[in-house]
């Protein structure tokens, strides 16, 4: 950032960009595309990053440039575009999605702390009270909640700080991971764990489970997901010095290297990782896969060196050490801010009039905690219900990384269904416009829409063709069901309380 005359601090492009990438970038959406299609996620993150994270990035920003007065973030958007009503279910469905992530998030970091301690996840082999290990790690993921959550709800933000160690840390593992790669790649003169065979190599999976058309267009939630976190990013467009030349300079700089990175390192995890041989076993899921990859790398570092196997072996430990430290400290911060950021957002930037008045009052700390605290039941209950729902650890993971893409993907749904509206209202001052031509606007509209329905729809079809109807259930529940609870809540509390839409 740099200081203009008025003391005030500009986002630059470098500084923008910096930002894109620490939001949107993560190495587990990595691991996690190569466990389902290996090299055939390639494509799909690809025409994912061009066909939705470009353009709903410019989006965003039309957005936020506009709105940059409002303090309700995607609320405002929502409310100004299409009318309250739509707003508060929009918002209420954004907020479930960081609920899921919560639900998802309580039961993983039992895996990162087991890879940090053990140096390889044991919880497939942790039991207690005659619970198997998925209810044992769901009732753990239960206390961590509700444990998180009285912390927080307290104003103990200072742990929260943990998160940006665990930012720092997570660029460092990601240098290792490139730097390791390539010195992996020169020791073995060039021949990859993974095989090249040809075209094919690249469109098919070698996943038994994403092989049928349904089943790979269902990828692409995987694909959309990686790219997710965008609306945060808008909001910021009235911090930098000319918008309108910024943040296309700095999103296109940003898409092209996001981008770029989930296509080579999905790609650099053949060069250590032969799929077949090491990610087809029964104890690896979606829950503990980038900690075997680390693991993996750091065996394939020692055997290119000629290390003894039990020297590479070692390695191969203090690599899953390292991105299990940097998860730790990722997750734990995460969650200390999330538990009450998005829903103090969204209740005091919502209309107050619709809200008990419980709910919205603070505390000493100022935290809206009585809102917290039905929150951390409504995700006590859903880890309950998922943990014990009598699926193994490969099935949990695969509901529990479902519900998280779909639900993150929900709410671009209302945010891009919005835009033509937000687009046709003449009273607004706009200081960044990416969109001039309506028509053109609209056919992007519906295109992205097509693309983010049809990625959902087959998320859910592909599992009930599979008659796996626990996955299907899980995946569409959460979001269909906040859906209806805000519509229900919106109908009634407006009625009660005579709120104009």
């Amino acid at each position: 950032m740099d200081e203009n005359s008025g003391n005030k601090k500009v986002i630059t492009t470098f500084g923008l960009v910096t930002m894109i990438i620490t939001a949107i970038f993560g190495f587990g959406n990595v691991s996690n595309a190569y466990l389902q299609m290996g090299y055939g996620s390639i494509i799909w993150y690809a025409l994912a990053g061009i066909c939705f994270f470009f353009p709903c990035g410019l989006m965003m920003a039309e957005y936020g440039s506009t709105f940059k007065e409002a303090k309700g973030g995607i609320y405002s958007w929502l409310a100004g575009s299409v009318g309250e009503r739509v707003a508060f279910v929009g918002t209420f469905v954004w907020l479930a999605s960081w609920i899921v992530w919560m639900v998802s998030t309580a039961s993983r970091i039992w895996i990162t702390f087991s890879a940090l301690i053990f140096g390889k996840d044991t919880t497939q082999q942790w039991h207690a009270f005659g619970l198997t290990s998925t209810q044992f790690i769901g009732v753990l993921g239960i206390i961590m909640i509700l444990v998180i959550t009285y912390l927080s709800s307290r104003g103990i933000n200072s742990i929260a700080k943990v998160g940006s160690l665990g930012g720092i840390f997570t660029i460092a593992v990601n240098i290792i991971f490139v730097v390791v790669s390539f010195i992996v790649l020169i020791a073995n003169k060039g021949a990859l764990a993974q095989p090249i065979h040809g075209a094919s190599s690249f469109i098919t999976s070698p996943n038994p489970q994403f092989q049928s058309p349904i089943a790979i267009i269902s990828f692409v939630v995987y694909a959309i997901f990686a790219y997710g976190g965008m609306e945060s990013l808008g909001s910021v467009t009235d911090s930098m010095k000319n918008p309108e030349k910024t943040f296309p300079r700095g999103l296109i700089i940003a898409s092209i290297f996001t981008i770029g990175a989930y296509v080579l390192m999905i790609f650099m995890l053949g060069w250590s990782i032969n799929y077949q041989q090491d990610l087809t076993k029964s104890n690896v899921n979606l829950g503990n896969v980038t900690y075997v990859a680390f693991n993996y790398l750091g065996i394939a570092l020692g055997n290119s060196l000629g290390w003894s196997h039990a020297a590479a072996l070692t390695c191969g430990v203090i690599m899953t050490r390292i991105v299990a430290l940097a998860q730790t400290l990722g997750f734990l911060g995460a969650l200390f801010i999330l538990l009450y950021s998005p829903i103090k957002a969204f209740i005091l930037g919502s209309n107050p009039e619709l809200w008990p008045k419980k709910l919205t009052k603070l505390n000493k700390a100022g935290m809206p905690a009585n809102a917290m605290w039905v929150q951390a039941v409504i995700v006590c209950v859903i880890v309950f219900l998922v943990a014990f729902g009598g699926s193994a650890a490969q099935k949990f993971y695969l509901i529990l990384t479902d519900m998280a893409n779909v639900s993150t993907c929900f709410p671009y749904l209302f945010l891009i269904g919005a835009f033509p509206f937000f687009k046709a209202k003449k009273d607004l001052d706009r200081p960044f416009v990416a969109f001039k031509n309506r028509f053109w606007t609209d056919i992007l509209v519906i295109f992205v829409e097509l693309i983010l329905i049809v990625g959902i729809a087959f998320t859910f079809i592909q599992p009930l063709l599979e008659k796996d109807y626990q996955t299907a259930f899980w995946t569409l529940a959460g979001p269909i069901f906040f859906a209806i609870v805000a519509l229900v809540f919106y109908h009634f509390a407006a009625k009660k309380r005579q709120v104009q839409n």
